[in-house]
């Protein structure tokens, strides 16, 4: 595949977490539409409501859209703001974890369940203990399983420290560590924390963590997992300044030392995805708002050949 194919040019669908179940490549988005909140910093026209799984059977080939698999109608403590989310296998059964702000407008985590990778999904009663934030990811290996968490600016990520809410939000100075992304191993049962999330460091050349004023290459949102030639490659959005970097460590936990840029700014605000192998070739999903005319809060699936060079760092996307 030479350049981005876009996926599903019938409705917005953006933040696209892929996998591989059953044979096939199943895609779960977040679902734009035209909320008709003005645009902020905060995300607040990211009013998102519902969520649909797509699959297809090669890259390239004919998308099945499943239809919508879960709404915050559906989700007893939900709010509003149905954000990103991923899904897990476990025993055949299968876990969507997603961020969802409840009615005090605090985001949180939660789970929903399904017998199927196509869903429908029904939603716990309650959030995830002790979550909070956005955009999880779940990273399965040797029967652990871990999830990735965090956004700052609107994934209020900035408002908790030691993991606790603290009475005002608050950055790091520009010359102090960033804040960081977070991990924890989830528990036997799939539905909660098995401890205190930790967190997930990413430092610079030097060994240092980067810092808050080092936008580039600083984490924002939109963490991403996956394992190549038995390194771990912590991918993530720069948010601000619209880049998809990443990160190589020697476990689930890191630390992490900064590699590189994925993907170059595309068209819209955020830069979102997952990276997945299929068929003995690897793929990045991501989206843009080209199909929208630029308009950030109406994006589109994409997806494009990832490839790697020999030491194991990845070739940037154009």
């Amino acid at each position: 595949m030479s350049k981005a194919k876009y996926l599903w040019p019938d409705d917005y669908m953006a933040d696209p977490s892929a996998h591989v179940f059953e044979g096939k490549l199943y895609i779960y988005p977040s679902h734009d539409w035209e909320s008709g909140i003005p645009e902020d910093d905060d995300g607040s026209h990211f009013d998102m409501r519902d969520y649909h799984v797509f699959s297809m059977d090669e890259v390239g080939g004919p998308v099945t859209d499943h239809g919508m698999v879960l709404s915050t109608e559906t989700i007893p403590w939900a709010g509003r703001q149905l954000w990103d989310s991923d899904v897990a296998c476990k025993g055949g059964k299968y876990y969507m974890y997603f961020s969802l702000k409840d009615k005090n407008d605090v985001f949180h985590l939660g789970v929903a369940t399904a017998d199927s990778p196509a869903g429908p999904f029904v939603a716990q009663g309650d959030p995830m203990r002790g979550s909070y934030s956005i955009d999880p990811c779940v990273f399965e290996e040797n029967g652990e399983y871990y999830i990735y968490f965090g956004g700052i600016w609107g994934g209020q990520l900035q408002r908790y420290r030691g993991n606790k809410a603290i009475a005002v939000e608050a950055f790091p100075a520009d010359n102090e560590p960033a804040l960081c992304a977070k991990v924890a191993r989830l528990g036997g049962d799939m539905l909660q924390f098995a401890e205190e999330p930790r967190d997930l460091v990413i430092l610079d050349e030097h060994g240092k963590p980067l810092t808050q004023g080092d936008t580039k290459r600083r984490f924002f949102e939109a963490s991403w997992m996956h394992k190549y030639n038995g390194k771990y490659y912590f991918s993530y959005s720069t948010g601000d300044t619209h880049l998809l970097c990443y990160a190589m460590g020697d476990n689930p936990y890191g630390p992490f030392t900064y590699k590189g840029v994925i993907l170059n700014p595309v068209v819209g605000w955020t830069t979102h995805h997952s990276i997945v192998e299929f068929r003995g070739k690897w793929y990045l999903f991501h989206h843009d708002s080209v199909p929208s005319g630029g308009r950030t809060w109406l994006r589109s699936m994409k997806v494009a050949e990832l490839t790697y060079n020999p030491d194991g760092t990845i070739v940037t996307v154009g």
